[in-house]
This record gives structure tokens, C-alpha cells and sequence, in this order.
């Protein structure tokens, strides 16, 4: 037993929050009239195993990085797809939301003049993917009241992705969840209509989506999801939603944070640039050409500029930055980085992420910003790379606090309103510290905004 043990070494887990404002929440599984209080750090550490305990094999987190590229599939998910037209006039065009269903015999492809099958690629849909029937979409609105789950893929991915179905299916599994998956423009084998792809603020169409799952299903309670750069794109997106948002809770899974800190890191070590930059460099430009006939469309777009690059940075030089207007990359990440976007979440959320994570850097973590607000927890371990956490046997240990934080949440009374332990601590408070040997405070007050953008977009959406 001692030998197997040090063979098992355990990984650290670490939290960060607020040390003395904590978000409280109210729980209807208590003992007292039904109902108990309990903090939101205090439900992130019960959520969390005690141990990570990961496969010894993969002891660092290259090795858990390279791990997610094996082609195992042991998570069989099914779903049905809807498309949408966009209802923002800056940045028409559609997106795909997939929802999970019970599984069902997939049709063969059907004819290119079916009026959804021309949203695909010619090669078709993702495994165990179809698209809704008339019938079946006229059916989807629902009164029931089974909590749901939004969730946003990483970089150039799409509800297919193994990491993805590695957290919602046992959540569905026993009808206890619902759950869909916004698709990013492009992505999972959509064809895009205009000459625009998305980026890393691109926050319109899952509020798109989330006032349509609202209205859709008005007796469920919302929460939300995002994994890698659908992290960013989901915290942008709680950010700016503030008191407004209609998600009761989110997680997010190993954000780059700090998109200009996370570049600069891949960009400074042999590792980041010639592999991981390098791959997903690859990965977009096959992204590109999978569009390539829209995209050479915009007048903006160097396509050969674009075929000529080799990592990732360099493709957002040439497509992002042409696209929206941004002098340099640099200027691009530090616009859609979501670092700040934290300060202006007034939803609880848990920030799970590991320290040897080589994509999403330990560099650009929010260890100071995570502590000046009550509304989120971050959960750190030592080990686990970049959305691996593999454990022996396959399985991924990120998913059990993810899916038991989510649990708990879905118990939480959603009536009784969220209080902060001390709101003259929350974030935007400057403390005055008023004495004999003090002067009048003369200082300037700002409002520190959150959320003000260097580009500005000037959204125009429709209620």
C-alpha cells in the first residue's frame, strides 16, 4: 500500500476568495424550517473533493495537455440542434445551440435543400448530432422546472468536445438536468453567413440564447458554464449582464483570464510557441478555411495573410485584428481579456483552474481580483494541465466539484434574495478613515467601470 500510494501523489488544492466578505446563500435542504444559510465558499469547499488524485503517468501538465488530444470517446452524448438568426444589427448572421436528448437513431444527411441543413458544412453534423424536426421544435417549450445548463466550448470547438460531455452527461443522465451548448460562429460544422468569425467579447449570441431559453422555458432556473476561451467569453458576458443577468450561478473552467498576460507566456517559452501556439494556430487557420469562401468576402481580410501564419498570435493579428479594428493583438487581448469583467459579476460563480496549466497561464490568474469581490470562489490545484485532470481510467477529476457545485446550487432558494456579509466591503467602496490627524477626504471618487471597452461595438440588440 505505501508503494502504490507514492505512486498516487496527491495534487494541492487551493482556494481564493474573499477572506472576510463572503456571498451567503440560502439552501432549502437545511434543517431549520427546511431552509439553512451557508457561504459560497463554504458550499466551493464542500463541492471539492478532499484530494486530487490524478494518473501518476501524466505527471505534469504537458503530459494531461497532450492527453486530451488521445481520440477516446467513452462519453456517448446526443443532440439536437436549432439555429438561430442573430437579433443583434452589428453582427448579423446565425449560431447553432445543441441540446441534449436521449439517445436516438441519427439519420443519414438529408437533402442540401432541407432549410437547416444548409447551416452545415458539405461533411455534415458532429457525431450523434441532428437537427430538431417542426414537430419536435414546436414541442420544446416547457413549464417544468428542472434546473438548466448553458455551456460554452473552448477555442475552435463545439459541443462535441470530450471535456464538455465529460460534465454534462452524468448531469442529465438521470433527468434530474437539463442542458444546451452555444455554439460559436463557425464552429461544430456550421457555415457562417457573413465574413466575420467570432472573437474572444464576442458575448452577443449567448444572450441571445439565454432570453430565448428564458422565455422558452420560464419555470427553470438558469446556469451557466464556460470552458477555456468560452470561460472569457462567459465572464465578458456575466460582466456585463451585472444585476441584469438571468443565470442564477456559472462556472468557469481554466480561463485564459488575462488573454495579453497568457500570449506573452506561450509566445516566451519553447513549449508555448512551438507547440501550443503553434497547434492552435493550426487549429484556426483550419477554422478559416473551413470558411474561407465567406470570409475572403470581407474587404478587410488578407486571406493569403491569414494562410501564411503559424501560431495562434499571429492569427489574430491578421483575422481578429483586421476584423474589428484593432491596431495590434496586444490591443485586441487586453480588450476582450475578462479579468476585469470579474468586478462586474453579481451572479455566485466558482473559477476552477490548474497552476501548471500551460495554455491558460498560472500568470494571468485573478488571485488579487477573486479577493475583492463576494460573489466568486477559485479553486487552484497544483496539477491537472489545461482542461485534463485525468485520473486513472480516463474519467477527469475536474468534473466532480463542477457538477457537485452545481448540484448544490440548483437547491439553493432562488426567492429569498443573496446577501453579502459586509456590503460596505464590495468592490466600487473606497473606505474613508476618518481621525484628529486626518484631513477632509479631497481625494477623487471614480466608479471604477468594469466593463468599459476600448472598442466600442455600440450593440444594438432587440428586448
Amino acid at each position: 500500500m505505501g508503494a502504490l500510494s507514492w505512486l498516487r501523489p496527491k495534487g494541492r488544492i487551493s482556494f481564493h476568495s474573499a477572506k472576510d466578505n463572503g456571498l451567503i446563500l440560502t439552501r432549502k435542504s437545511g434543517k431549520s424550517a427546511g431552509k439553512e444559510q451557508v457561504t459560497l465558499i463554504d458550499l466551493c469547499r464542500a463541492a471539492t473533493p478532499t484530494h486530487c488524485d490524478l494518473n501518476p503517468f501524466l505527471f505534469n501538465g504537458h503530459l494531461q495537455t497532450a492527453w486530451t488530444a488521445v481520440k477516446y470517446d467513452p462519453v456517448p452524448v446526443y443532440y439536437k440542434r436549432r439555429m438561430f438568426e442573430a437579433d443583434s444589427p452589428m453582427y448579423s448572421g446565425h449560431f447553432a445551440m445543441d441540446f441534449m436528448v436521449k439517445p436516438y437513431e441519427v439519420p443519414t444527411e438529408g437533402p442540401e435543400t432541407d432549410p437547416e441543413r444548409i447551416h452545415t458544412q458539405p461533411s455534415g453534423l458532429p457525431e450523434r448530432t441532428s437537427f430538431f424536426s417542426p414537430d419536435e421544435l414546436s414541442a420544446l417549450p416547457s413549464d417544468d422546472s428542472r434546473p438548466m445548463l448553458v455551456a460554452l466550448h473552448g477555442l475552435s470547438g463545439g459541443s462535441h468536445e470530450v471535456y464538455l460531455r465529460h460534465v454534462v452527461a452524468p448531469l442529465v443522465a438521470d433527468g434530474t438536468w437539463e442542458a444546451c451548448v452555444v455554439n460559436s460562429r463557425g464552429c461544430a460544422q456550421t457555415k457562417i453567413s457573413t465574413g466575420v468569425l467570432y472573437n474572444a467579447r464576442a458575448t452577443w449570441d449567448v444572450r441571445q440564447a439565454v432570453k430565448w431559453l428564458r422565455k422558452t422555458f420560464p419555470n427553470r432556473p438558469l446556469f451557466g458554464i464556460g470552458f477555456s476561451l468560452g470561460a472569457n467569453i462567459l465572464t465578458n458576458y456575466l460582466g456585463e449582464e451585472g444585476d441584469a443577468c438571468q443565470l442564477k450561478a456559472a462556472v468557469l473552467c481554466a480561463s485564459p483570464w488575462n488573454l495579453d498576460v497568457s500570449s506573452s507566456n506561450l509566445q516566451n517559452t519553447v513549449m508555448g510557441l512551438n507547440v501550443y501556439s503553434k497547434v492552435m494556430g493550426t487549429s484556426m487557420k483550419a477554422l478559416f478555411e473551413q470558411h474561407v469562401e465567406e470570409i475572403s468576402k470581407n474587404p478587410r481580410i488578407d486571406v493569403e495573410a491569414v494562410r501564411s501564419i503559424t501560431y495562434l498570435h499571429e492569427f489574430d493579428r491578421a483575422l481578429q485584428c483586421a476584423s474589428w479594428g484593432y491596431p495590434t493583438e496586444g490591443a485586441y487581448y487586453r480588450d476582450a481579456s475578462s479579468i476585469d469583467s470579474l468586478h462586474g459579476i453579481k451572479i455566485p460563480f466558482f473559477c476552477i483552474q490548474a497552476e501548471d496549466d500551460p495554455i491558460a497561464s498560472s500568470k494571468a490568474l485573478p488571485y488579487q481580483e477573486i479577493t475583492q469581490t463576494p460573489y466568486g470562489v477559485m479553486m487552484t490545484t497544483s496539477w491537472g494541465g489545461h482542461l485534463g485532470w485525468f485520473e486513472l481510467g480516463g474519467g477527469r477529476w475536474f468534473v466532480k466539484p463542477v457538477n457537485d457545485f452545481l448540484n448544490k446550487m440548483a437547491e439553493v432558494d432562488w426567492e429569498t434574495p443573496l446577501k453579502i456579509q459586509d456590503p460596505e466591503k464590495v468592490p466600487g467602496h473606497i473606505a474613508s478613515h476618518e481621525g484628529p490627524n486626518k484631513d477632509a477626504d479631497v481625494s477623487p471618487k471614480p466608479d471604477f467601470a468594469p466593463m468599459r471597452r476600448k472598442l466600442n461595438l455600440r450593440i444594438v440588440q432587440s428586448d
